[in-house]
């Protein structure tokens, strides 16, 4: 059974991320926590606060915030009656990072889909701070919605990788069980000036065909030391579906979320984007 986390602003990007999940896992018996962090909004109306004890303010929120979820999962079984699929709503007074992390730990999440925008949906850049702060800071991997993006089956996977550490084979379960209903090819996709692997790196190699044995893959070089424009490149040639990118120490997501603003990246995103955390957990 999959279990997986959905945090939502009730904005039209979070409910398209929700679409976007339950398409995804149609065929899978999926437990989705629907969740509402609503810390933030207490505080976003000064004047409010001013007027009203703070206790009021958060009561107004929460009672909202409840009502919100329940229509919120309404529409959803309403877009797809799956009888699969078992929704839960989680309303909390707090900030979505420690909540999300919070709920992970707890239900043993297996995954979090959120949409790469929420309210703000600023155009300039690839992903909004709450996904970003997920992304960074939750120990779950992530699997981020662009906005206005419509569900098309998983047929083109790319998983760009530079074989230097040793993937969790819990999160490489995750992406076999992903693509392997829609008969999805992964490109693992080696950016290197050269194509000559160490025996470390073949050893994880390895790993990779094991744990992916489910599906078909093969096995790409780049010959290239400009590692985000060759993954912008590949994704461009080739029709990609989804990306999939590791985000520990020393991997090529590292260097990328580390940038001082994510508007300075060149690669732009346009299709849903799974980071896995390499995190391991039961």
């Amino acid at each position: 059974m999959r279990k997986i986390l959905i945090p939502t602003d009730f904005s039209e990007n979070a409910f398209n991320a929700m679409k976007f999940a339950v398409d995804l896992f149609k065929y899978e018996t999926s437990e989705f926590y629907i969740m509402h962090a609503f810390q933030d909004d207490i505080y976003a109306d000064e004047d409010l606060i001013i007027k009203n004890t703070l206790k009021t303010v958060t009561e107004a929120v929460s009672k909202n915030s409840e009502n919100e979820l329940q229509n919120t999962v309404i529409k959803l079984k309403n877009f797809s009656p799956n009888p699969r699929h078992n929704f839960h709503i989680i309303s909390a007074n707090s900030v979505l990072v420690d909540e999300a992390e919070t709920i992970v730990e707890r239900e043993n999440i297996d995954l979090i889909i959120m949409g790469t925008k929420g309210r703000t949906n600023d155009k300039n850049i690839t992903f909004g701070s709450h996904t970003l702060q997920v992304i960074k800071y939750v120990p779950c991997p992530v699997l981020a919605i662009p906005q206005d993006y419509k569900y098309t089956q998983p047929k083109h996977i790319l998983f760009p990788t530079n074989y230097m550490i040793p993937y969790k084979r819990r999160e490489l379960k995750l992406v076999c069980e992903m693509a392997s209903p829609y008969r999805a090819i992964i490109d693992v996709l080696y950016i290197s000036t050269s194509d000559k692997l160490s025996m470390r790196q073949q050893d994880n190699q390895t790993f990779i065909k094991e744990t992916l044995c489910k599906n078909q893959l093969r096995f790409k070089v780049a010959n290239s030391k400009h590692i985000i424009n060759s993954i912008y490149k590949y994704l461009k040639e080739n029709e990609i579906d989804i990306l999939v990118m590791v985000n520990t120490r020393h991997s090529f997501l590292e260097d990328i979320i580390q940038q001082s603003t994510v508007d300075e990246l060149t690669l732009n995103i346009d299709i849903p984007f799974l980071a896995l955390q390499n995190m391991k957990r039961d």
